[in-house]
């Protein structure tokens, strides 16, 4: 294995490759090599500064430490969804390419059998994966999301470089296997996901659990108050260890009565 070598790791996958047949993923894939080729030239970036590997539905860059990532991210903002826009004007909508992508850096090494290795590339294809990042394909009319590491925003990003708008970016922490990962997706924070964003979301919220009422369709949460005395109903007052209410509140899900017939 080689020594690790500081590299920019660039990213990119299509979405809902596996829906398609055949004929049309090998479409996909030329358009996929396409736009890969033509954003690294535009940013200056030619082969003899790449390393490549085919991933099927995505492809995978480590690029030479030297190479400018401001120049990167410009092209990336700029000419990828150029190109997806040309593309998919054209093609039918079982053809329309959307890509999601990711920039990193950081160390990796290429072992024996011309494979990669390195927890800064572990780390980037995880927020590849991540929940968010695809919700936030979802949610767009663009074609394209991106999202950067931390370390990327804080060396380029948040200098509000030309062609790169500070501001377009927001902090984000996705799960993953190797627990939280903080980094920096452009555009809006998709509403919903499984991952939690950096303005305080976390999921899906639940209906009711902001104190701003139920949801659309469904009932109001059941409330009790108790002022006093032994109220008594059939069956057991409250699950678990709680015994008794006095003087209390009860919200939520409240079961009332035994098996003998549906609580009123």
């Amino acid at each position: 294995m080689t020594d690790p070598v500081s590299r920019t790791i660039l990213l990119l996958d299509i979405e809902k490759f596996s829906d398609r047949d055949d004929v049309e993923q090998a479409y996909l894939r030329r358009m996929l090599y396409d736009v890969t080729d033509r954003a690294l030239e535009r940013a200056g970036i030619d082969e003899t500064l790449r390393l490549r590997a085919d991933r099927g539905d995505a492809v995978m860059e480590l690029i030479d430490a030297n190479a400018s990532v401001t120049a990167l991210l410009r092209a990336l903002l700029t000419e990828v969804p150029a190109q997806l826009r040309s593309v998919n004007r054209m093609a039918s909508k079982s053809a329309q390419i959307r890509l999601r992508g990711v920039v990193a850096a950081g160390y990796v090494a290429v072992d024996e059998h011309d494979g990669w290795v390195g927890s800064d590339l572990n780390h980037a294809c995880r927020l590849l994966d991540a929940a968010l990042l695809r919700a936030a394909l979802r949610e767009r009319r663009d074609d394209f999301a991106l999202c950067v590491s931390d370390a990327v925003h804080a060396g380029i990003v948040r200098h509000d470089h030309p062609g790169i708008p500070a501001d377009a970016f927001h902090a984000v922490t996705v799960d993953s296997k190797n627990g939280p990962l903080k980094a920096w997706l452009h555009g809006p924070v998709p509403a919903r996901s499984d991952d939690h964003s950096g303005t305080g979301g976390g999921g899906a919220p639940v209906p009711g659990a902001s104190g701003d009422g139920p949801a659309p369709g469904q009932a109001p949460p059941a409330v009790f108050h108790f002022t006093g005395g032994s109220p008594s109903f059939g069956g057991s007052l409250v699950a678990g260890d709680q015994h008794g209410v006095s003087g209390g509140q009860v919200t939520g899900n409240v079961h009332l009565g035994g098996t003998g017939g549906d609580a009123a």
